[in-house]
């Protein structure tokens, strides 16, 4: 993984993921006592940053192999950006999603015209499904963030980050990403290694699921104890991604962890003051720039990673205003 494979998925990508705003508001700011910058991917096509590596992927896949169609495995936000990607494309996607993902996930996932095949994530194993499902129809398995393509184009998102910041003048600050398998997280800090050496990326997890945060202060990779069940449901794999976790190792600061408690009052407050929706696992970050006591810098900036949430649990976080 190199810079270099970032800005060619720029390019890849350049028309067709937006680029998203770089949001700020003085009620943060003064809630969380320093500036508070916000990256809404929320905003990005399919509801989270998960387009940007899924269609990278598939831009760089040969158009022969693309053809016969394209396999994901996924709790929602990378599915639906399989999903829309192979839309785009013209080719057939097969999604493997877990049986108690957001109803609305699931939905979305089939809108765009893929096969979704439910599993359950306490017995099953999605790996095993997809590498059966792809031998038998010669499908090519997008995986959500062990995959070097997909890295690269979430790392577009630390290359807007970098330019956005660096126009506002922001030279040092600490960059704050919902984390999961770590793709996205990888692909930002990859980007600021290059474009802004002065920020600090660091993972931001849901307390329960904090395998990354784990991993970085054993310095090997730690595994959850549960894979199921928890509100931040886009960032709960079971360990960090085998590619992945030695660039956050390299290049990361220590990770943070949240209650479920602060994710949901990070919702209500994006929408309070940003105007933005965003899922549990999505606001993780911005909870962490809110409310997390470790955080030194004048400035933090942070992901919102997704905004693809039920209406009753986004009702519920609602009350947390």
């Amino acid at each position: 993984m190199n810079i270099d494979m970032i800005t060619a998925a720029a390019d890849r990508l350049h028309g067709t993921a937006r680029v998203t705003p770089l949001l700020s508001s003085p009620a943060l700011d003064a809630l969380a006592g320093r500036r508070v910058l916000v990256k809404p991917e929320c905003l990005q096509r399919t509801g989270s940053f998960k387009f940007r590596g899924a269609y990278n992927a598939l831009a760089a896949m040969p158009a022969e192999k693309r053809a016969k169609g394209v396999l994901a495995y996924s709790s929602g936000n990378h599915a639906q950006g399989i999903a829309h990607s192979a839309q785009l494309f013209g080719v057939p996607a097969v999604i493997i999603m877990p049986a108690d993902a957001p109803q609305l996930k699931i939905e979305g996932t089939r809108s765009y015209g893929a096969e979704v095949v439910l599993y359950d994530r306490g017995r099953e194993s999605r790996e095993e499904i997809g590498d059966r499902l792809a031998k038998e129809r010669g499908l090519t398995l997008v995986k959500p963030y062990d995959e070097p393509q997909v890295i690269a184009g979430q790392g577009t998102c630390g290359l807007e980050i970098a330019d956005q910041a660096q126009a506002m003048g922001v030279t040092e600050a600490e960059v704050l990403v919902c984390c999961g398998g770590g793709g996205l997280t990888a692909g930002i800090a990859l980007a600021l290694q290059d474009r802004a050496p002065g920020f600090t990326p660091r993972p931001v997890e849901p307390i329960g699921y904090d395998d990354t945060a784990r991993s970085l202060k054993s310095g090997q990779r730690e595994r959850n104890t549960s894979e199921a069940g928890g509100l931040c449901d886009a960032i709960l794999p079971p360990t960090p991604g085998e590619l992945t976790f030695p660039i956050l190792q390299t290049l990361c600061g220590s990770g943070i962890t949240v209650t479920d408690h602060d994710a949901m009052r990070a919702m209500a407050l994006a929408f309070q003051h940003l105007k933005v929706v965003a899922e549990p696992g999505g606001a993780v970050a911005l909870a962490g720039a809110l409310f997390d006591p470790t955080i030194q810098s004048d400035t933090v900036i942070c992901t919102i990673s997704g905004g693809n949430v039920d209406p009753q649990i986004f009702a519920q976080a609602l009350t947390r205003m």
